[in-house]
């Protein structure tokens, strides 16, 4: 059982997922982006060498604002900044290390629409920075840096990695084992018209996949429009219509995938997290007995993990807190139900493509349908409502905290409640999963109900 999800972190604009917001008013404004180069570069200028930090994005027109300003505010702080153009994030967090270079940043809002953009960043070994270490970035920007900045003849300097798709596409290919090819394979692909829209078809491609690319023309503005992981159903009416073996939708920033087998049935993280595990232990490549999760992965992937000796171990929601307790536990599978699967022999974050690589090769060596294979466990009953509020967080309110308490007591032992604050948005999310979807659907329509007039409440 779950009680209310708590808020520890006290850093103010960094969230579960770097920066975000509406571009072009605060915190994703050109000043706050010079700010943000100028505080990270001093923080990771270390040594006495030349620091580099590479830079990437999707295709929202607003990166065209923020990656220079990020590339003045790095320059000003003594880095050499190389510019990778729209790119995976995973893509970027390997070439940080491949490259290394001493940090690496991606302009992005992931699965927002494109009036958004964010600003997430990643050390030298290619993972998220840790709360901590944005918190002292905040506290730089705070100060008054002009003291600190280079001298004129220390300034960096700014290049093109021209062949930085090139790198990307041969690592995600190296994740499949040696000789596998996907000749024969009709896959529908989802760019989302986002940063995967060069690299995914071309991947596939290169793999023998007959490839039906969707959501690959980009123009600044129909990033995750209609399309993309939060869209599947896009993606399912042209698995159908195309008669493909399987159906891939990435996010905008491919960090995520939401999958589609032949009959055009959608296979979530959950799924995906559980036929790799599978996979992996069958052929001695999981590392210990133990796979990561949040605490939003349905109650059926952790009865089906312990059938075959297997532990589920949960955290808070966001990827980097999957990929934080991996590494302390020395794991090497873990993901989210949203679709961010890190396997982390591949990569230090989410990437959409080399899950999906993994799910194909499954299909391949087993010579099934993606109907018969994706799908290992029935989920149990959830109910996943979000609810916007204006103004201070509702959570507090003890009217919300006492229909906490009854719903718990509904529960009882037969299922899970979660209630949290989102990390990105306005929002609060009720989850609730068990036996009696009946129950369930009540359990979380009437929280919901509580919660949306204790948000009026606090307007008013």
């Amino acid at each position: 059982m779950n009680h209310l999800a708590p808020q520890t972190h006290t850093r103010r604009l960094f969230g579960t997922d770097g920066i975000r917001g509406r571009a072009n008013v605060a915190p994703m404004t050109a000043e706050i982006a010079l700010k943000l180069g100028q505080a990270a570069g001093l923080l990771f200028t270390r040594g006495n060498y030349r620091h580099q930090v590479i830079i990437g994005k999707d295709t929202r027109l607003s990166g065209y604002m923020l990656e220079p300003a990020l590339t003045a505010g790095f320059i000003g702080a003594g880095m050499d900044v190389t510019l990778a153009g729209p790119l995976p994030t995973p893509a970027i967090a390997m070439l940080t290390r491949s490259l290394r270079a001493d940090l690496g940043v991606v302009i992005s809002a992931s699965h927002n629409p494109f009036e958004d953009n964010g600003i997430k960043l990643f050390g030298p070994d290619g993972a998220k920075l840790s709360d901590e270490t944005e918190a002292e970035i905040e506290a730089l920007m705070a100060q008054d840096l002009s003291e600190r900045l280079a001298g004129a003849s220390a300034l960096g300097r700014a290049v093109r990695l021209v062949d930085a798709g090139g790198r990307y596409i041969e690592s995600a290919k190296s994740s499949l084992p040696r000789g596998l090819r996907l000749d024969g394979l009709r896959v529908v692909l989802d760019c989302a018209n986002g940063a995967a829209y060069k690299v995914a078809p071309a991947a596939l491609w290169e793999l023998g996949a007959e490839v039906i690319p969707l959501g690959i023309n980009p123009d600044g503005f129909n990033i995750n429009k209609e399309c993309g992981s939060t869209v599947p159903g896009f993606l399912s009416a042209a698995v159908v219509e195309h008669r493909a073996h399987l159906g891939i939708a990435l996010d905008g920033d491919a960090d995520r995938v939401i999958l589609v087998d032949e009959r055009g049935s959608i296979i979530d993280g959950d799924q995906v997290l559980a036929l790799i595990a599978r996979a992996f232990q069958a052929d001695n490549r999981l590392s210990g007995t133990s796979v990561v999760a949040t605490v939003m992965s349905n109650l059926g992937l952790e009865r089906y993990l312990a059938s075959i000796g297997l532990d589920l171990h949960r955290t808070a929601v966001g990827d980097r807190y999957v990929a934080e307790a991996m590494r302390a536990r020395g794991l090497n599978l873990g993901g989210e139900q949203s679709g961010h699967v890190i396997l982390s022999d591949f990569a230090t974050t989410g990437d959409g493509l080399i899950a999906a690589l993994q799910v194909l090769a499954v299909l391949v060596r087993d010579g099934r349908s993606a109907s018969d294979v994706c799908r290992p466990f029935k989920p149990l009953p959830q109910r996943l409502r979000n609810v916007r509020y204006h103004g201070a967080s509702p959570l507090l309110d003890p009217a919300v905290a006492a229909a906490t308490r009854d719903a718990e007591q509904r529960l009882a032992s037969t299922g899970r409640l979660l209630i949290r604050a989102s990390g990105t948005e306005p929002l609060i999310r009720v989850m609730a999963e068990g036996e009696d979807e009946t129950m369930i659907v009540s359990i979380v329509d009437d929280l919901c109900a509580v919660i949306e007039a204790a948000s009026l409440r606090i307007v008013a």
